[in-house]
């Protein structure tokens, strides 16, 4: 009977199975971009002055801000991707892949000509000393001519994931990141090119990812007919615009978490040097633990889109139950792992006692977030595979403006404590919110 009720509620044994089988590769994968960050961090980190790290900090997160805002490209493109897999359809599987590329690297070029006024307004916003400024700007220049790659590159790892290929995605990264890695170390430690040589790597790292991403393509098993109805399909204006509908949803939930992203990061730069530097190695690992539990989530975007195209909704639910099953589970050992290791990575990754000293103060948030933050990481991958991007947005609307903003404003007194509880509560948020319509969903 127990074994029975188990086997009901959390799958069987080959769910688990299969959810490994996608998601280990994904985590390994996911954990290498945040681990690459770190590498970052670590390498300008332990240069003479904090306004080192806090100038490529804003820098890079002002060239992110495009790249994650645009995520509803790998997200549209995988939840598409994986109902086209589970509905056996070749001709529209290509059709998604060529429609995202265009529109990435139509949007990568937008950037590229708006690049002076976006730059300028961002560190407007940004905020800072003149020499966090100066730096920002520094990095931000040559990174931004990287977007179109690295907004392709969405595409790309999206639809791979939609096609279940999680290998590929795992050494697509795992050569791109080898490469970026290789080159920091040269460029700013053997030629001295200090913030520049950490924003060069990046940038030469985008552009070779993306041409192992697109050999990858073409190692997936697919009939490769281009007929004239996809190029129809494809330049129809009929068509982009129900693309960019699709996506309007998913959009609007990207810019509400990025906006608290970038909240953080500009009033940290506000609140002094050593700590928009120690916010950005707590950010880093806070992406270490998005990223590994983005895993999870990643592989249940498949296999739940993989079930929604098969119609199958039985075995939906049991594919959500697992993974919530194991999606708590690896937020338990990630604050574990801060609660007994916090205070030796942060000595990893900067000798600069100030920063530390700051760093220190704020570590207990991070041993908290895996737990709070787990649920909010899975149901968003769920909702991906189902492409109901409309609750994603609403869900998220609610937790920025009725929950992130709202605490911050009631606990700015206390400075960078308040920051972090808006933060934590703003996520515990996301994910309350995204379970309670699911579940009223799923009953209904």
């Amino acid at each position: 009977m127990v074994a029975h009720f188990f086997a009901n509620k959390f799958g069987q044994t080959e769910d688990h199975r299969k959810l490994f089988a996608l998601a280990i590769p994904m985590i390994l994968s996911n954990i290498t971009v945040p681990l690459l960050g770190l590498v970052d961090t670590a390498v300008i980190g332990h240069l003479s002055h904090a306004y080192f790290l806090g100038g490529s900090t804003v820098g890079a997160m002002i060239i992110t801000f495009v790249t994650w805002l645009c995520s509803f490209l790998r997200m549209s493109t995988t939840g598409l991707a994986a109902q086209s897999f589970g509905a056996q359809n070749s001709e529209l599987s290509q059709l998604i892949l060529l429609r995202g590329l265009l529109v990435a690297f139509a949007l990568g070029a937008l950037m590229i000509m708006l690049q002076s006024p976006y730059l300028d307004i961002s560190l407007a916003l940004a905020g800072g000393s003149e020499q966090v400024q100066f730096y920002a700007r520094q990095y931000s220049e040559i990174r931004i001519w990287g977007l179109p790659a690295a907004l392709a590159n969405l595409v790309v790892l999206g639809w791979l994931l939609g096609h279940q290929k999680t290998r590929a995605v795992l050494v697509i990264l795992l050569l791109t990141n080898s490469i970026n890695l290789l080159l920091d170390l040269w460029f700013v430690l053997g030629l001295g090119w200090q913030v520049q040589g950490v924003a060069a790597a990046t940038l030469v790292a985008e552009y070779s990812g993306l041409l192992i991403g697109l050999a990858a393509i073409k190692q997936v098993k697919l009939s490769w007919r281009f007929s004239e109805k996809i190029h129809q399909l494809l330049f129809q204006s009929a068509e982009l615009i129900r693309y960019f509908k699709l996506n309007r949803d998913i959009l609007i939930r990207t810019l509400c978490l990025e906006l608290c992203f970038v909240f953080i990061t500009f009033q940290g730069a506000r609140l002094g040097d050593d700590i928009v530097a120690a916010n950005a190695i707590l950010m880093n690992f806070l992406l270490l633990i998005s990223f590994g539990l983005d895993g999870i989530a990643n592989a249940s975007e498949a296999m739940v889109g993989e079930a929604k195209g098969a119609n199958n909704n039985r075995r939906l639910t049991k594919l959500v139950n697992v993974g919530l099953m194991w999606s708590f589970g690896f937020a338990c050992v990630y604050s574990l792992a801060f609660i007994v290791f916090g205070d030796w990575l942060l000595s990893m990754i900067t000798d600069i006692d100030s920063v530390l000293t700051v760093a220190n103060q704020y570590l207990p948030w991070l041993m908290a977030l895996p737990v709070l933050a787990c649920w909010c990481f899975l149901f968003d991958g769920v909702y991906v595979g189902l492409m109901l991007a409309k609750i994603m947005r609403n869900t998220m609307v609610i937790a920025t403006f009725g929950g992130f903003f709202p605490l911050w404003f009631a606990l700015q007194s206390f400075g960078n404590h308040g920051l972090w509880a808006a933060f934590c509560g703003f996520m515990l948020a996301r994910g309350v919110s995204l379970a309670w319509h699911y579940y009223r969903y799923q009953y209904r």
